[in-house]
């Protein structure tokens, strides 16, 4: 479902840019995308190459001598490499509705794709649509119509073949043409001019001919359609901003100093003073200005001009400061919100005084602190606003954010929190950011996660759409944050299920919550979602729960590792045979060994299908007692139970619970009952 957005960002790859060689392509999710990594794996680097895709003004573009491979850069001086036919950045929009609006019915399900070279240039073409076609694609058709509308055209005298003759114009356009040339904007443009000067040769009353001509006029259009598709879509990239914890707005700032340290280019800190800048370029003043307004005398009171002009600038100065410190205020308060009792009295002020610019907080009493007084959460979340509406100017609402390592000086347990806040941030802006740390990956968010990993220097920087990694550095993050969660949710809740791993609790929590919405069906909210890794860690983790005394139940396929573990005796002591539940016992139809992929077989085909290309749509009309994952397990070699949850995690935020089948409705409401009342 289209939110309003512009173009959005769904692919990207990186190349010969300082650690990277090359990450290869991967998946930019919907609305907020987390790359996990250790230190030095060039996390931060992936950053930095996709903003130059379309970096804010004044920004600074790629630089061969700094951002080419440093082993490599010999290759440049040497003249081995030309920068400009080196790709840096790689990236695939798809479109929104929108955009859709904007252009040619044909060009409705392109996709966009740009590259930006290490000499900043850029080239972008369409994918999915009209293809440009070529002389040989039209080449019979061309020939037969000259023939055609030469027979329309009276013989000379003398009988013989004229130079005036229609054919012979074609001819001098095409002469030089092999079949392979493209019909593109340096070319067509001579043969529109030709076909239509023929319009009127051609027999209006042969169908056949008129047909033909008609097609050939279609064919020669696709250029110039798709050239202007391609600059309508070329407006509508979204800004990338990027904000670094370097990018900090200092609490007071003395603007003569400033003044004198931009114009010098002598920056205290570049990065540091790159804050402040930004804080200025909001305001609409320079440091200068600012400056030279702090220090301006006041007119001789019988000069009435003067003392108005000087009470003017003052009251410009005043006004243009309170909106920004009102629209900071708005903005910071809509997606940060530590104690929602409190957040309200919190309003920012930024206000000039004689020499200085200061940043403060008023508190619900009414009392002033500047900036560096509050948390370093809230220090980082002014300073990246006024970054973002700064750098972002008129196109903020589109922008894509990329942040990287946000929230770093938070406490562990106000991470999490403020994992909430860059999803309140995602909601309305594409979101790339890198973390750390376990708390920025939420348990449910594992679907949303690119691990980045550097195992040596000679194949440099990968990212893996799957979690997946050669180096253990990089997964640790999402270990503990599964660990984390494990641990506080084995015992936090009275009432547990037990799934066989993380795929199963993917499907059913987000089957619950479209069934939910939709006022189907409602899992008890109180039931814990536990899952287990293998069908045979369920029994050791009901026992453990059981032996706390806790309600627990457990979900298990229908396959022999479920069989297995649901006939081991000691589940069923600690259990009953009613707290076992089987995906074969709520399942319609005549699967065979149905596992949790089978109670949404209609969807996960077509799933499979649109989203992994794989297409077993026959194959399971026709054994419909197949399991769903065996039908896809032997149509691909690729195939993961993994990748088809992860494509059932996207597809269930932009659809809802009547786009699953009857059936698949009728199966997930009587789960979920039973569930509940396992559980109750």
């Amino acid at each position: 479902m289209s939110k309003g957005w512009i173009v959005r960002l769904k692919k990207a790859r990186v190349q010969n840019y300082r650690s990277i060689r090359d990450t290869g392509e991967f998946e930019i999710e919907s609305t907020k995308t987390i790359m996990v990594g250790p230190n030095e794996a060039g996390k931060s680097a992936i950053l930095q190459a996709l903003q130059q895709i379309h970096a804010p003004q004044d920004v600074k573009g790629f630089d061969a001598l700094r951002d080419y491979p440093r082993a490599l850069y010999n290759d440049v001086t040497t003249g081995k490499v030309n920068p400009e036919n080196v790709p840096v950045t790689t990236v695939t929009f798809e479109l929104e509705d929108s955009d859709k609006a904007l252009l040619p019915e044909e060009f409705r399900s392109c996709e966009y794709h740009v590259t930006r070279y290490l000499d900043n240039s850029a080239t972008h073409w369409l994918t999915n649509g009209p293809q440009i076609p070529t002389y040989g694609s039209v080449k019979k058709d061309l020939l037969r119509l000259a023939s055609h509308v030469d027979s329309r055209v009276a013989p000379p005298a003398d009988g013989q073949p004229s130079a005036n003759n229609p054919s012979a114009g074609l001819i001098a356009i095409t002469s030089k043409w092999a079949d392979d040339t493209k019909l593109d904007e340096t070319t067509v443009e001579p043969l529109k001019k030709w076909l239509q000067s023929v319009v009127t040769l051609v027999d209006e009353e042969d169908e056949k001919e008129e047909k033909r001509l008609d097609g050939l006029l279609s064919q020669v259009e696709i250029a110039t359609k798709r050239d202007k598709v391609l600059k309508t879509l070329d407006k509508r990239i979204p800004v990338f901003v990027l904000f670094s914890n370097y990018f900090r707005v200092r609490p007071v700032i003395h603007l003569a100093h400033l003044a004198q340290r931009l114009a010098t280019k002598v920056l205290d800190d570049e990065q540091y003073d790159y804050g402040n800048a930004c804080l200025l370029k909001l305001l609409g003043f320079t440091a200068k200005a600012l400056s030279d307004l702090g220090r301006a005398p006041e007119p001789d009171a019988n000069n009435p001009a003067a003392l108005q002009a000087y009470r003017d600038q003052l009251d410009k100065r005043t006004y243009q400061l309170n909106a920004a410190s009102v629209r900071l205020t708005n903005e910071i308060r809509s997606v940060w919100n530590p104690n929602p009792d409190r957040a309200e009295a919190d309003r920012l002020r930024v206000q000039a005084d004689g020499q200085y610019l200061k940043v403060a907080v008023e508190d619900d009493l009414g009392v002033e602190i500047e900036l560096d007084q509050r948390s370093e959460g809230f220090q980082w979340l002014v300073s990246f606003f006024i970054v973002f509406f700064a750098e972002a100017a008129d196109r903020h609402e589109n922008a894509i954010l990329l942040l990287d390592e946000p929230g770093l000086s938070l406490h562990a347990l106000k991470q999490r929190d403020f994992r909430d806040t860059i999803s309140r941030l995602a909601a309305k802006n594409q979101t790339i950011y890198t973390t750390h740390s376990p708390f920025l990956v939420g348990p449910d968010e594992l679907d949303l996660v690119r691990v980045v990993e550097m195992t040596d220097r000679t194949t440099g920087t990968k990212v893996h759409t799957s979690v997946t990694s050669s180096d253990p550095a990089a997964l640790l993050p999402l270990q503990e944050a599964l660990g984390y969660d494990l641990a506080q949710s084995l015992f936090a809740q009275q009432r547990n299920l037990l799934l066989e791993g993380l795929t199963d609790y993917w499907y059913l929590e987000a089957v619950a919550d479209l069934l939910a919405e939709a006022g189907s069906a409602k899992l008890n909210d109180k039931i814990a979602l536990i899952p287990s890794n293998t069908a045979s860690k369920v029994v050791y983790f009901a026992t453990i729960l059981h032996a706390h005394n806790l309600k627990v139940a457990a979900l298990l396929d229908s396959d022999s590792a479920g069989d297995q573990a649901a006939n081991q005796e000691v589940l069923v002591h600690s259990l009953g045979q009613k707290a076992i539940l089987r995906t074969k016992d709520y399942i319609e139809g005549n699967v065979t060994k149905p596992e949790v992929e089978d109670l949404l077989r209609d969807t996960l085909v077509i799933i499979a299908k649109d989203a992994l290309g794989i297409d077993v749509t026959s194959q399971a009309a026709a054994q419909p007692e197949r399991p769903i994952v065996d039908l896809l397990s032997k149509a691909s070699r690729d195939f993961s139970k993994y990748k088809l949850a992860k494509a059932f995690m996207r597809w269930s935020r932009d659809h809802i619970a009547g786009d699953l089948s009857e059936t698949e409705r009728r199966q997930w409401t009587g789960l979920i009952s039973a569930i509940n009342s396992a559980l109750k």
